[in-house]
Order: C-alpha cells, then structure tokens, then sequence
C-alpha cells in the first residue's frame, strides 16, 4: 500500500495494519487482501463486481472489514455487497466506507450497494464513512444504496458519516422490519462549496413491536445544498422516529422533507426538523476565551457532530 491508500483506510474505517478478523480491502477496483475466519466467509460475486458474507448463525463478538478506496482520477464502479447474518448472533461489527483521492480533473465515483439480511435475534453495528481528498478539478462522487431487512427481534445499528470532501453524494437507505426489530441510525453529513448532499430513507415497518430511530445531525457550509428526506410507513403496532438537525453557514440551503403514513390504529410515528444557524452567544462565549470567530465555529461545528 502506498502512502495515499493507507491515509484514506485510515480515514475511513481506521486501519493502520492489515485488520483483524474477516476482510476485504479494495483500491481501484481490485482486491488487495481478503480472509475469512470460521464463522465468516467472504467469496466474490460471479460478475467480480461485489462480495458475498455470511455469518454462521450463533457467532458472537466478530468484526468484518470491507473498505474501498480509489486513489486517483478518472475511476468508476459500482459495487454489490451482500450480508447474510444466520439467527442468534451477537455483536457483529461490520467496517465499510469509501476514500477517493483525485489529483485530475476527471471525475472518481463510487456507488455501493449494500444489501443486510439479518437474521432472527442478531444485532449487528454497520460503521460507514465517506471521504474526499485531493487537489484536483475532477469530481469524488459517492452514492452509496444500502437496503436492510431484519427479521423477527433483529437489530441494526448504522452510524454513517461523510467526513467531508466528497463533492455530490445521494445516499438512499431503504429498510423493512419484521415483529420485534429494530433499526437505529445515526447520520452525520458535512458540505462545503458547492457540494451536493441527498440522504433518502424509506422504511416500512410491518411487524408487531418494530422500532425506527432515524438520526441525521448536518453542517452546510459554503453554497453547499442539502436534503434530507425520511419516509416512515407504519403498517403493524410500531414505533418510528426520524429527525433532522442541521447547522446552516454562508450561502448554504437544507431542506428537511419528512413523509409519515400510519396505516395501522397502533402505529406511533414522530418526525422532527430543526435547521439554523449558530447562535451568537455561544460565538461570543468562545471569542471571551480568546477564539478567534473562525476557532469558536470550528468548535462549535465539531461539537455538533460528534
């Protein structure tokens, strides 16, 4: 690996050395480690454009590694992933995200479909994040596609996170809960410029006791343009929450577009939006420390999306 390969693995998913554990590391469209353990084998897909998981039913405490990385310009793929996690498993990590590097002024672009069969009584942790580097014209797409189905008191935690760098991006997440599960998510989104932001959740909740928490905290900065947008559909004795919280800077736009459709008597669903501005006193609070404005709303910033 190179020295922009290992900064990008490092900023996406946090490797220094070859990880632990079942792996797949992909730079420029070619793998460039894999390994399976006992519990979880990684196969590519027939096509070569994707990788099959399965975790054997009753593992615990395990963690899969699959980031991608393009480290230059002109380069374009699209890549399926399909999880297949068997019944009571506990503590399943799985460890995505993209990194793209672009020196040139052709575009790089990513789009990662990621397809979650969980099986009954597993809770799995998906960590994702995505980053932009390079001095070059041509754009860092990413467009990951991630589709998620939880069977009976299943549970799926995603905290995605777009470091910042990837000029558009349209994240679409689209989840059906069977009785008894749940889908937590924690959103966490930062443009600048002229960068373009989209994130679309659908999720259907049909089973008895299904839970949702959807999360999204944004900055917009520059003449950046964001919008979120959720759809909750409840359709059995359910509970759905979807949020949107967002600081807005300079010349930026968020718009927060929330759809809720209960179509059963018992079925509880909240959406909530809040976009503006950094308050002034908390401005003023920092530059009495001696911040300048610049620091005081770096801090702010960081604070707000951690």
């Amino acid at each position: 690996m190179n020295e922009i390969v290992s900064d990008l693995l490092h900023k996406v998913s946090d490797i220094t050395d070859i990880p632990k554990g079942a792996h797949n590391l992909r730079v420029d469209g070619q793998s460039i480690g894999r390994f399976s353990t006992q519990n979880i084998t990684i196969n590519p897909l027939p096509d070569g454009k994707g990788l099959e998981i399965r975790v054997k039913p009753g593992t615990k405490g395990e963690s899969i590694h699959i980031p991608a990385i393009i480290s230059h310009g002109g380069h374009s793929e699209v890549v399926y992933n399909n999880f297949y996690i068997g019944n009571d498993c506990e503590e399943i990590l799985i460890v995505a995200g993209c990194g793209i590097h672009n020196e040139s002024c052709d575009n790089s672009q990513h789009d990662g479909i990621h397809a979650f069969h969980v099986g009954r009584n597993s809770t799995v942790k998906y960590v994702e994040k995505h980053y932009g580097g390079g001095s070059g014209e041509g754009g860092r797409i990413l467009n990951p596609v991630t589709e998620i189905y939880l069977d009976e008191d299943a549970c799926l935690e995603m905290d995605t996170a777009q470091i910042e760098g990837v000029d558009s991006t349209s994240r679409v997440t689209k989840a059906k809960l069977k009785a008894g599960s749940s889908l937590v998510v924690q959103e966490k989104i930062m443009t600048s410029l002229a960068q373009e932001a989209s994130t679309d959740f659908v999720v259907d909740l049909d089973g008895k006791g299904s839970k949702a928490n959807i999360v999204s905290r944004s900055v917009a900065k520059g003449k950046s343009r964001q919008v979120f947008a959720a759809t909750l559909n409840g359709n059995d004795q359910c509970m759905g929450h979807a949020e949107c919280d967002a600081i807005i800077m300079d010349q930026a736009v968020v718009k927060a577009i929330p759809a809720l459709s209960a179509n059963h008597v018992d079925a509880s669903l909240i959406h909530e939006a809040a976009i503006g501005k950094i308050a002034g006193e908390q401005i003023i609070k920092l530059l009495t420390l001696g911040l300048t404005r610049e620091e005081a709303e770096a801090q702010i910033v960081n604070g707000f999306l951690k």
